[in-house]
């Protein structure tokens, strides 16, 4: 029996590929986007995590999104485990589900328009939208489509000109701005419902953040130094963590990333939940932590559950 591993961006591959040799975990990767599978067949016996992101389509990866939600359903009726399954999945790809579901928690998320449509439909859903407001791809990922608007005649010219970027699922998200203590965003890393660590982002310069891939040159990220785009937080309040742990468990999500913002009175926003995580390796060298290697042990244990006599179809 061994793990398979659903994705379709190789680059992110190598960490957690390393971090499953060097704990021994058998596995098979799963490159999805063109392909078939055998809809009355059965699914080989294992343990599925899928890493399939909501940014495929910047990839050319135009398929991989619906590919995957029905292999997840394939999968699961099935009754393979899948960690971060159908729910998790649904999750991922719909901000507005996102939002949903952070509220049903008590988490402040911060106030959302979801719009279909071109220029005249986003013009006519922002006539009562109070500024600062940021525009974002309900079907995001890297904070593709994220704009920050401060009146709406900026919008106007924006949605008018030849930089209007249509969203893949075509629904655009008319969103609050929350200002920042310090053009800082936090995202919180959990694995099977434990906190791994946070990290603090540096937005001044922009919202296309990624750990995996911003931290590719020395000069973008001097890990903790003056000029560095990530740092450690070790602030993050208990009761915030609380909330995110209840959340992960009531929308059975196994791995993610959740981000929020912190504004100048002292108030947590969350804004974003990113299944695919993507660790910043060089935050975790100086450190001294590996979230893969916590992936790992999470596949790890879950194979020896499943092994053959223990599978029980959920």
């Amino acid at each position: 029996m061994r793990a398979y591993l659903i994705h379709e961006n190789d680059d992110w591959m190598p960490p957690l590929r390393r971090a499953l040799d060097a704990a021994g975990v058998p596995y098979e990767e799963w490159f999805v986007d063109e392909g078939h599978f055998d809809v009355q067949g059965a699914p080989p016996e294992g343990v599925f995590l899928n890493r399939m992101s909501a940014s495929s389509h910047t990839r050319g990866h135009t398929a991989g999104v619906e590919h995957t939600r029905q292999m997840l359903a394939w999968l699961e009726r099935h009754g393979r485990r899948v960690i971060n399954g159908r729910n998790a999945f649904e999750l991922e790809v719909s901000k507005v589900k996102q939002h949903l579901a952070l509220e049903q928690v008590g988490l402040r998320t911060p106030a959302t328009r979801a719009v279909a449509g071109g220029p005249e439909a986003l013009l006519r859903a922002a006539q009562d939208v109070p500024t600062p407001f940021v525009t974002k791809h309900n079907r995001g990922g890297k904070g593709l489509g994220v704009q920050l608007f401060r009146t709406r005649e900026a919008f106007a010219d924006y949605v008018r000109s030849d930089d209007l970027e249509t969203p893949p699922a075509h629904v655009t998200l008319l969103q609050q701005y929350v200002e920042s203590v310090d053009e800082s965003i936090t995202r919180c890393e959990f694995v099977d419902g434990e906190l791994l660590y946070a990290i603090r982002s540096d937005t001044s310069e922009g919202f296309e953040l990624c750990p995996a891939d911003a931290c590719r040159t020395d000069e973008t990220c001097a890990v903790d130094g003056d000029d560095s785009l990530f740092s450690l937080r070790e602030d993050v309040p208990a009761e915030l963590v609380e909330r995110y742990q209840t959340f992960l468990d009531r929308e059975t999500i196994d791995v993610a990333g959740i981000e929020f913002i912190e504004d100048e009175q002292g108030r947590h926003w969350t804004y974003d939940v990113n299944g695919t995580t993507n660790y910043s390796p060089e935050v975790e060298e100086k450190h001294d932590l590996d979230g893969m290697a916590a992936v790992a042990d999470l596949l790890q244990r879950e194979l020896q559950a499943a092994a053959p006599g223990e599978h029980v179809p959920s």
